[in-house]
């Protein structure tokens, strides 16, 4: 396979176009569908890696440009970013004044929503492979994609590793033979990401699934939701996190080689970014004329805030899906809720913050999954110039498939919002605002930050210990808790026997395990959606 000779593919091109243009369509249509009926949107980028590779077998012509397995890498960092930039970034949040009976904030909610999501795939496209979100990082759903691609270019003995770990996966996901259906993206990841995070992250999600039984005495019934035990968490851990981040972009550069970005060019991209958050959020107060509801040191605070809470949920968001490859999104933009309602903000402001912190994050951690994927196909970043130029195109592909996106939202949420469908969370962050906080929450949140910001202190910046302790308590599903840290034990198990010397076949197939998962949940939940049983 050729990974850095020639040219790489031109996105703006007709064979590219004729291609990619279908499949953001039908991954947003995928995305809109999903979060309003099932509430997820599932990762859709092995279609459209799958789309290309079957092409490319068609024994025409005009079809041979897409054995490229860099057209293949285009196709599947469109349509996925289609998915989660329509039903994860545009719907959910619009949803939200919709369920407020607001209706006159869903066109400020959507432009803002729409330009914050431009800024935040942008945003991850200059930082990927900075000392804060290396090219080296686990990003495990690309690393499948990547090694999907390779295994269909390729073949042989990688190509059987990765079908058994496909198989693996599905079985698994199924649960056949009399098994519990298991969530085997997180067995997979456990081979794939830092086996610190992801023993944490198993760690978080075992405590929250058992909190009742184990964990009794910290809350009546045991529930740590109610009692906001993971929401300090994740503020203690978020914080520090960020004071990490701040630090690493503090850094000097020094022998800056190959693609690595700059320090420098980091503490730009986020100046640069704050100001664009800044910015989109004075655009959401005018037009959703909050200047009337607020006085002016309040909607000061209010710009500020909201900016903040973007950029710190985008980060966040990111470390969470680069070390674990899952991403507590809704929850973390609770959180950012949460403490506005403690600050005092009213609710229509409360309702345009919400929603624009939840349109960060998504689409950042989708184009670090399928820049990694690129990074892996051309060759790990041995040749600089031909890495630059493929991670540009990529990110053309991302911005046309997040217009699209746009688009098909703008067509189409009033046909959501007349039939009374939206995302179920969008209900959660409403019934939230009404309901109101307390002190009683703020003392939670206090006192529970404190262990949070100890665990992600101790960690360090490059293990991130206390976001995915939080990530972990912040999602209900005991049964990936357990899926990971056996992953683990089983990682060292294999490392241990094969002395470190089939360390790739091991990450092939934990990459096939977590393509398996993902084309099953993908036809799974697609085949619920638009093909529902009587």
């Amino acid at each position: 396979m050729s990974m850095s000779t020639g040219r790489h593919p031109a996105f703006f091109s007709f064979s590219s176009l004729i291609l990619i243009a279908p499949l953001c369509i039908i991954g947003a249509i995928i995305g809109t569908e999903l979060i309003t009926t099932l509430g997820i949107t599932t990762n859709t980028s092995l279609i459209g890696a799958l789309a290309g590779m079957a092409l490319a077998r068609l024994p025409m012509a005009m079809f041979a440009h897409y054995k490229s397995t860099h057209m293949q890498n285009l196709a599947q960092s469109a349509i996925s970013a289609a998915t989660f930039g329509a039903g994860n970034a545009l719907l959910l949040p619009i949803g939200i004044p919709f369920v407020l009976g607001r209706m006159d904030l869903v066109g400020p909610m959507l432009l803002g929503v729409f330009l914050a999501m431009l800024v935040d795939g942008y945003l991850l496209y200059r930082m990927f492979d900075s000392e804060v979100f290396p090219a080296e990082g686990a990003w495990p759903p690309g690393v499948a994609a990547a090694e999907a691609i390779k295994a269909g270019d390729e073949g042989g003995k990688k190509g059987l590793v990765l079908l058994g770990g496909l198989a693996v996966g599905v079985i698994g996901s199924i649960g056949a033979f009399g098994l519990p259906v298991i969530p085997m993206s997180a067995f997979g990841v456990a081979f794939i990401g830092n086996i610190w995070a992801l023993t944490m992250f198993g760690v978080g999600l075992l405590l929250r699934g058992y909190s009742s039984t184990v964990l009794p005495w910290l809350t009546p019934g045991g529930d740590l939701m109610k009692a906001y035990i993971p929401h300090g968490v994740m503020v203690g851990a978020g914080l520090v996190a960020l004071i990490q981040v701040v630090m690493l972009m503090m850094k000097r550069d020094s022998a800056i080689t190959g693609t690595r970005t700059p320090a420098a060019e980091v503490r730009r991209t986020i100046a640069g970014g704050t100001g664009a958050y800044m910015a989109i959020a004075v655009v959401i107060a005018l037009l959703g004329g909050l200047f009337t509801e607020m006085s002016l040191g309040m909607l000061i605070l209010f710009i500020i805030y909201a900016a903040f809470a973007a950029l710190i949920h985008e980060l966040i968001v990111g470390l969470a899906a680069m070390h674990a490859g899952w991403f507590p999104a809704f929850a973390v933009a609770l959180i950012t809720l949460v403490i506005g309602m403690l600050i005092g903000f009213p609710a229509p402001a409360l309702c345009l913050m919400v929603g624009f912190s939840a349109a960060t994050g998504p689409a950042f951690a989708d184009m670090g999954y399928d820049l990694k994927a690129g990074y892996m196909l051309r060759g790990y970043g041995t040749d600089p110039e031909f890495e630059r130029e493929g991670r540009k195109q990529q990110m053309f592909a991302a911005m046309f498939a997040f217009v699209v996106a746009g688009v098909v939202v703008l067509l189409s949420y009033k046909g959501y919002f007349a039939a009374n469908k939206v995302a179920p969370v969008d209900r959660v962050y409403v019934a939230t605002i009404k309901a109101g906080a307390s002190w009683e929450v703020a003392k939670q949140l206090l006192i529970w930050a404190i262990p949070g910001a100890i665990v992600q202190f101790l960690g360090g910046p490059q293990r991130q210990l206390g976001v995915l302790l939080a990530t972990g308590l912040l999602l209900l599903n005991p049964i990936a808790g357990w899926a990971v840290l056996v992953g683990v034990v089983l990682r060292i198990v294999w490392t241990r026997m094969t002395a470190g010397q089939k360390q790739s076949e091991m990450e092939v197939f934990a990459a096939g395990v977590i393509a398996g998962d993902a084309l099953y949940s993908f036809y799974d939940t697609t085949s619920r959606t638009f093909m529902p049983k009587k």
